[in-house]
């Protein structure tokens, strides 16, 4: 299978990819979706770069860049929490700023659900959204995700306040 689309591709990362995994894992603004605390030093992203290379049925988990037809790298795209014995996997996709409103999310997620159903035979594919980040809320449900749950006051979103978070499945 090939993880190319009409716009975009997915590949592996590369040491090349250092800065810019650098500039997004430390970008506060995305924190909040990530579960992040605290900035990325790059000797600990060299690390993860080091390791990138493991089989997602032993690290249970892989992540992929989305480069435009140029090669330029224009996001991530990732797959966790592989559970083989049932079937499924989570997935989470970061597009940089620059790149967003031009369908490339969509198409990335196309391309490596197909990879998650036809490749690894995985069963279902499954995502967890604030409830207050509506436009993946949509995205997802576009591309045929259903809500499927609701963790009631799950993200802790400031001083004693709390949002929903939802789970979204898609099941083959």
């Amino acid at each position: 299978m090939n993880l190319k689309g009409e716009n975009i591709f997915l590949r592996a990362l590369e040491p090349g990819d250092l800065d810019v995994l650098y500039k997004w894992e430390n970008n506060p603004g995305i924190w909040k979706v990530s579960n992040t605390l605290a900035p990325f030093s790059k000797f600990v992203l060299e690390q993860y770069l080091v390791n990138a290379h493991e089989d997602i049925f032993t690290a249970k988990q892989i992540r992929l860049m989305i480069c435009s037809q140029d090669s330029k790298a224009i996001g991530t795209i990732e797959l966790f929490d592989l559970d083989a014995l049932n079937g499924r996997v989570g997935i989470g996709i970061l597009i940089d700023e620059s790149a967003k409103g031009k369908g490339y999310a969509q198409e990335a997620l196309k391309i490596l659900i197909e990879y998650c159903f036809e490749i690894l035979l995985l069963k279902q594919v499954f995502c967890n959204i604030s409830a207050s980040n509506e436009k993946s809320i949509h995205l997802f449900k576009k591309i045929g995700f259903t809500e499927s749950g609701c963790k009631k006051n799950w993200n802790k979103v400031g001083q004693n306040k709390y949002e929903d978070e939802f789970i979204l499945q898609l099941i083959k």
